[in-house]
């Protein structure tokens, strides 16, 4: 079988998705991408080609990102339920195509929070959940990821940027909030709490510019996807907190970065101790925030351990 890439009508929107097995009728793996609004259909065909020996791979470019970007309108009162809505619609579309009852679902960070609202609404559509640099608390993560940059600023005696940090109210409710936001990832990022040994994004730049699945068009609407679906969600995505939900009725294994301080690892740990759940929890110790690409053997290693649960 080889990569298809098509869109799709879901819920009044037209979405991309990628297909790629080296063999019909496997397990459906459906990958959500982080953000909110950061497509990775590139990253995934080529840091994770392997899981193409596993499952029928699906990347869904969520709607209003990358390849399936438009202008989004206040009318269409956008919401994470909107993104769990249109996973649902999608996920029916490929149990009917491909003859099966469940699928497995992978969310990395923006998309591990649709991944774990998606297994409380609809549990008997998942046969098990990989969340990859797991969302858990944002106000707790985002305070984490703060003090991880100041810290290493102090260190560093940067005076300015110690009191630029500071200043930073990270509720990120604030007038300046958009701006304070960057600013934060941006430090969290040049001082290594993101892409493991690195201290920017260029090696994921370079990626999605040599990919042959993007059109030069298509870059410049991923970077406008990406900002437009974070003016419109950040503040929603502020306030999820899942500590209180101890209970899934799927197996749930989460996979970490251990240097993960973008969206703070450690909460994770102290999350998965809690959940009555049939689990498993593994530590990526060469990995921050992208341990599926930092690390993607092991990670392609972890992934065929899903399939005999």
């Amino acid at each position: 079988m080889k990569k298809t890439i098509e869109y799709l009508e879901i819920n009044n929107s037209k979405q991309c998705i990628a297909v790629s097995s080296t063999k019909s009728a496997r397990p459906i793996l459906l990958y959500l991408h982080g953000g909110p609004g950061d497509a990775a259909m590139p990253l995934v065909a080529k840091y994770n080609k392997g899981l193409e020996d596993i499952f029928t791979v699906v990347i869904l470019e969520q709607r209003g990102a990358g390849k399936s970007y438009y202008p989004f309108s206040e009318a269409e009162n956008i919401t994470i339920d909107t993104y769990v809505e249109d996973i649902f619609t999608l996920t029916k579309m490929l149990l009917e195509r491909f003859h099966q009852d469940k699928l497995c679902l992978v969310g990395h960070s923006w998309g591990s929070v649709l991944g774990l609202k998606f297994i409380q609404r609809y549990p008997d559509l998942v046969h098990a959940y990989v969340g990859c640099g797991q969302v858990v608390n944002m106000k707790k993560s985002s305070q984490i990821a703060r003090d991880f940059a100041l810290q290493k600023n102090i260190e560093q005696k940067n005076n300015k940027l110690i009191a630029k940090l500071e200043a930073v109210d990270c509720s990120y409710m604030q007038e300046t909030w958009l701006n304070d936001l960057l600013f934060v990832t941006k430090q969290v990022i040049r001082h290594g709490g993101s892409v493991y040994g690195k201290k920017d994004f260029n090696r994921f730049v370079l990626d999605f510019l040599f990919s042959s699945d993007y059109t030069f068009k298509e870059l410049i609407n991923r970077q406008k996807g990406s900002l437009q679906t974070i003016k419109y969600l950040w503040h929603e995505l502020m306030g999820v907190d899942f500590e209180n939900t101890t209970d899934y009725d799927v197996p749930v294994i989460f996979v970490q970065g251990r240097g993960d301080y973008q969206v703070s690892s450690i909460l994770v740990h102290d999350y998965f101790q809690t959940i009555n759940t049939n689990k498993q929890f593994f530590w990526f110790e060469n990995s921050c925030h992208f341990p599926q690409w930092s690390e993607p053997e092991k990670f392609n290693e972890v992934m065929k351990l899903i399939v005999a649960i």
